[in-house]
């Protein structure tokens, strides 16, 4: 919604502050050059890119319309379903979480959390880490370097939308400008015509120009922002399961454990220690 706003702003400002200087919407309407300066832009980010970026890219480009499902619900969750599997494993040894991190989707205890468990990628690291906590044979800094990677790995194929957006904004007013000299040298090519035909030409030719600017800043490169912004908040949710694993692997009790992982959180999205210990209460009444 605040991608579509900020687009409407961007719109009303610019055409709204043309018509008030007394200028004419319809000699900005120019579907030529928005050809030229799409179809090359188009055509570069594909020669600029392989598949599995290209793939990734478009897959991302929908996300920027959407809210972001990493609130404070969602950790409130989160961190309550840690604390009922860490309590389950000092009551009753690791072993007793086997059935639960092999199927999380037949657990009693992760099906309490519908909304964690929709997460697949966050579902699979969790149930990743705690079967190597089952298995024994990995000590506390194995498993941080090992949980480390993963999250690096994930924010390097994450970043990769946001370098792809970034560059084929970069290229929209070099592209603008090509429209633009195309549009000069059609313009020099009819130097016969009158005054008044050729000032229209060179105006013509000037909107390549304000096209590729326009789209450049108002309307593409904010997007790898947006998606910036948004793999941020992908990773912070592993470094709290991250956290909160390590402090239990270190000897905490699940309470401090949770603590942990809470203190990891972005501040418009951590829930305060009431609002998460009256969280859990009410999660083990049920």
């Amino acid at each position: 919604m605040l991608v579509i706003i900020g687009y409407l702003v961007v719109l009303g400002s610019v055409f709204g502050g043309f018509v008030l200087a007394g200028g004419h919407l319809h000699s900005l309407f120019q579907p030529v050059e928005l050809l030229m300066i799409g179809g090359a832009a188009t055509g570069a980010f594909f020669v600029g890119n392989n598949g599995k970026a290209i793939k990734a890219t478009l897959k991302a480009l929908p996300s920027t319309l959407k809210g972001s499902k990493y609130n404070k619900a969602l950790y409130m969750e989160l961190m309550t379903l840690l604390f009922e599997i860490l309590s389950k494993v000092r009551k009753e040894g690791l072993m007793s979480i086997e059935g639960d991190v092999e199927s999380p989707e037949e657990s009693p205890i992760f099906s309490k959390y519908p909304a964690v468990l929709a997460d697949h990628h966050l579902t699979e690291f969790m149930t990743d880490y705690l079967r190597l906590m089952v298995s024994g044979n990995m000590d506390a800094f194995q498993i941080e370097n090992l949980m480390d990677n993963e999250i690096e790995t994930h924010h390097a194929e994450g970043e990769i939308p946001v370098h792809c957006i970034a560059k084929l904004g970069d290229g929209f007013p070099a592209f603008g400008i090509v429209a633009a000299v195309m549009g000069v040298v059609h313009t020099m090519a009819s130097v016969g015509l009158p005054p008044a035909e050729l000032g229209i030409l060179i105006a013509n030719a000037l909107v390549g120009t304000f096209l590729g600017i326009l789209l450049a800043y108002g309307f593409v490169s904010p997007l790898s922002s947006v998606l910036e912004q948004k793999l941020h908040e992908s990773s912070k949710v592993f470094q709290c399961v991250k956290v909160t694993l390590l402090a239990s692997l270190n000897g905490y009790a699940p309470a401090l454990a949770v603590e942990f992982g809470r203190k990891v959180l972005f501040s418009t999205e951590r829930p305060s220690f009431s609002e998460l210990e009256e969280h859990i209460k009410q999660s083990r009444s049920k």
